[in-house]
């Protein structure tokens, strides 16, 4: 899983098992802390202080402004915040914690994607016309596509 993907699905988890009255204290000690790490590092990002709010309320919504504030902001090289992430999906998902599903491991790959039920078609070498739903033209400086 992409290190942004993981702060995203953790802060998800979290917003969704902080709505429930059983959730264990160490599950709201670690959704707090991830939180606040989070916003400490979207701080003075208005824009990121903004969706990090709303997408503890509505995260389906908020969701790709958050991984796109995150990005920008520098996050997925926070070790701070990656280890939050991980330690709170630990606490939520043990299984598949502990099954490797919450490890980031991206280098040197190529047409890589993280995450569940996803779909993807990968061309490599020569590059052709692709038809995907769009025409999408590539060259080695630029990505052209036409709707």
């Amino acid at each position: 899983m992409d290190p942004i993907t993981l702060i995203v699905t953790a802060l998800a988890a979290g917003a969704a098992s902080a709505v429930q009255d059983e959730a264990k204290g160490a599950v709201k000690v670690a959704v707090a802390r991830l939180r606040a790490l989070a916003r400490k590092r979207l701080a003075g990002r208005s824009s990121g202080e903004f969706v990090l709010t709303q997408h503890e309320q509505a995260p389906d919504i908020y969701e790709k402004p958050l991984e796109h504030e995150l990005r920008e902001s520098g996050a997925a090289a926070d070790q701070g915040l990656l280890d939050a992430a991980q330690e709170l999906m630990l606490l939520l998902d043990a299984r598949g914690a502990q099954a490797g599903k919450y490890v980031i491991n991206a280098t040197n790959v190529q047409g890589a994607q993280f995450g569940d039920h996803n779909t993807q078609t990968n061309h490599f070498g020569p590059i052709q016309n692709i038809n995907a739903g769009h025409n999408a033209y590539v060259s080695a400086d630029d990505i052209n596509i036409n709707r």
